[in-house]
């Protein structure tokens, strides 16, 4: 059961990160009217930080179980 949450926990650490990174949803400048506003960006961007927390946490306090 450790093995599934550590994973579980690894997958979110992963994907929060992917998700911070692609906030923006930029194109370099080509594509304007489909990019992010600045408060979707920091929205997606807090859910990807949240994820990213919440799995390090659980990934923490799992650790130290036996």
């Amino acid at each position: 059961m450790k093995n599934i949450i550590n994973t579980i926990s690894a997958i979110l650490i992963v994907l929060g990160i992917i998700i911070m990174a692609g906030s923006a949803n930029d194109c370099d400048g080509k594509c304007m009217e489909t990019a992010n506003t600045i408060g979707e960006m920091l929205t997606i961007a807090g859910i990807g930080l949240s994820m990213m927390l919440f799995g390090a946490m659980v990934l923490i306090s799992n650790r130290g179980e036996a």
